[in-house]
Order: C-alpha cells, then structure tokens, then sequence
C-alpha cells in the first residue's frame, strides 16, 4: 500500500506526464515530476547518463534551474543531480 506522500508524488507524475506528446527532462518546470522512458545521447554521454541513475522507469523531479536557465538540478533515486539543459534534453520522459 502507498503512503499518503508516495500516492501524491504518483498523482504529480501522471498529471506532469499526460500530455500525450514526446516530453523531455528539459521541458519540466521546477517541481514538476516524470518518468524516464528512454535516454539518449552518443555512447559515451549514454553510458553516462545511465551510470548517474537516470534509467528507464525511474521517477525524476525538477528541483530547481540556475538563473539563466542552465544548469538543472534533478532529484531521483534519493539524491540531487546537476545537468546541463542540453543533456537533459536526450532524456525522454512518459
């Protein structure tokens, strides 16, 4: 059974990714949450992008963005991380 701040956090991801458009994590506003359907990039970015946690089906929210924009602060898996938006556009969220 979900806990009342697990049920909220799903009800936030279905609100952020029903839309019915391809969605990336460059796209999400801060606060907003999503789930990762596919990451992309080169091999190198790929595998690193992998590595730090954002793997498919895993739930992401937009923390924060800096001033101008660049760069993001993500949460997921239970820490913070610090992507460029251009990075964070080969992601494609659900």
């Amino acid at each position: 059974m979900a806990t009342g701040r697990r049920k909220m956090e799903l009800q936030k991801v279905e609100e952020a990714t029903y839309n019915g458009q391809p969605r990336t994590l460059g796209d999400l506003k801060p606060g907003e949450y999503g789930v990762v359907e596919s990451v992309g990039g080169t091999d190198a970015l790929h595998r690193h992008l992998l590595d730090m946690g954002l793997t498919p089906g895993v739930t992401v929210r937009l923390q924060k963005a800096a001033p101008m924009g660049d760069p993001l602060e993500v949460h997921l898996r239970g820490y913070a991380l610090t992507l460029r938006v251009e990075d964070a556009r080969k992601i494609r969220l659900r």
